[in-house]
């Protein structure tokens, strides 16, 4: 059972076909889609504007997500938010992808089948075009996306989907191990590359 905060009567809403890890804290006006995964320790904080995540999204670990009144901060179907993201206000487009510890500001717009680099700082009012592959601190456009490296995010953005049932299923509570077994068993899964090894294995 996800454990969620009411504040001034509004209540969390996550559909039941996501997965949001017990560590990750939800407050007030926040609305989680079919199949979404939010991860370890995320902060979603809807004390003052709206907070959405649509379906298939995924809001990593860290991750945080908050807002200005009558503002939604908005992660559109497909949407891709990698670890120690904030999201601030703004609105990530279907199938995009927000790297690692990047900031996007109020009234930001990332474009669909964007990718935003890691690290990166949208600034506030930004319009980042569909296809996109925006980098920096602040962020500029520097090309237009291949269709590989659309397909390549998609992927990614499939594995999370697949996780979170494979975390409603199987993700339990426990007491750790004091060594490791003798035969220790391994995840199986199939490997992904990220993108500049893509890019290099598809060249």
């Amino acid at each position: 059972m996800v454990k969620v905060y009411e504040i001034n009567g509004v209540t969390p809403v996550v559909d039941p076909t996501a997965y949001v890890h017990p560590s990750a804290v939800l407050i007030g006006d926040v609305i989680v889609g079919p199949r979404c995964y939010i991860g370890p320790l995320a902060a979603l904080r809807g004390d003052f504007g709206r907070l959405i995540l649509e379906e298939g999204a995924n809001l990593q670990d860290t991750c945080v997500m908050h807002g200005f009144p009558g503002c939604d901060t908005v992660v559109e179907r497909d949407g891709h938010i990698g670890h120690g993201a904030v999201l601030h206000g703004c609105r990530i487009g279907r199938n995009a992808l927000v790297g690692m510890n990047s900031v996007i500001m109020d009234n930001a717009v990332v474009g669909a089948d964007s990718i935003v680099a890691a690290m990166s700082f949208v600034r506030a009012g930004m319009e980042i075009p569909p296809r996109s592959l925006a980098m920096g601190s602040p962020a500029k456009v520097a090309r237009e996306l291949r269709d590989d490296e659309i397909a390549w995010k998609s992927g990614g953005t499939a594995q999370y989907q697949e996780l979170a049932i494979r975390s409603m299923q199987t993700m339990r509570e426990t007491e750790a191990l004091t060594a490791p077994e003798t035969d220790r068993k391994r995840i199986d899964w199939d490997s992904s590359l990220p993108l500049h090894l893509h890019k290099n294995a598809s060249a």
